[in-house]
């Protein structure tokens, strides 16, 4: 009963989220701020995280093709494939919701703690929109830092494969053409989308709802990141199932 009775809040503070809407000059300031703190704040790990973990995906591919019938062009093609289907969209989604998940609930917690939520109420502004709302806008460039993660997972692969003697240049350019879906990019586009929405939205509710002090912050951050992550693990299944299936 105590989850349904989350599940509820959650439901009813997108509605609050959407309602009221705050000055549109206020909250272009504010989107302007969360896509700096959100998003490009975010790049310089998502690129780091990314070009290693397609180095390491070559690598075990590599390792793991050790029949002689099989073409080293497979190397590439299934970089291309886990870096693009998975380890982008899902992994670096994963990531985030340690590194902007614990950020998100943290600052609103913070004004929670300190009654500055409470003192925007008092002023007739809607908290919800004024709080939430930028961070779900900022949130919609996410799929461009996504993009950024693919394009250095893959980048990775291909410096770790050809540099690391396993595939020859060309044969690595080959497999990653061969096969290509364009489809698999608006799948994974489209889990990316459903990720950033829930990476603005389970944080802040783990913030705004919290109560107590400032060791409760730490705790709504811990949470928020465990619960994002399974939302975000669960929803991965169910899309997967839906697009691909």
């Amino acid at each position: 009963m105590f989850y349904l009775d989350d599940i509820g809040r959650y439901f009813l503070m997108l509605k609050g989220v959407f309602s009221r809407m705050t000055k549109g000059s206020v909250l272009r300031n504010l989107i302007f701020k969360e896509i700096d703190d959100l998003i490009i704040g975010s790049l310089g790990i998502t690129v780091f995280l990314a070009f290693f973990i397609g180095g390491v995906v070559a690598i075990q591919t590599a390792l793991n093709l050790n029949n002689p019938i099989l073409p080293k062009k497979l190397i590439a093609f299934a970089s291309r494939q886990s870096v693009i289907l998975e380890f982008a969209p899902t992994f670096i989604s994963v990531i985030m919701a340690g590194k902007v998940g614990s950020f998100i609930t943290s600052s609103i917690g913070s004004m929670r703690v300190t009654e500055q939520i409470d003192a925007l109420e008092v002023m007739g502004i809607n908290s919800l929109n004024y709080l939430v709302f930028p961070k779900i806008v900022a949130m919609c460039m996410y799929p461009f830092v996504i993009a950024i993660a693919m394009f250095a997972g893959i980048l990775g692969a291909y410096v770790a494969g050809v540099y690391g003697g396993f595939v020859p240049s060309t044969d690595f350019i080959t497999g990653l053409r061969e096969e290509f879906v364009p489809y698999h990019l608006t799948y994974a586009f489209i889990k990316t989308f459903i990720f950033a929405f829930l990476l603005a939205t389970i944080p802040s509710f783990h913030g705004f709802y919290m109560k107590g002090g400032a060791l409760e912050v730490g705790k709504a951050s811990t949470s928020a990141f465990v619960w994002t992550t399974v939302v975000i693990i669960i929803s991965n299944y169910i899309l997967t199932q839906l697009l691909l299936s």
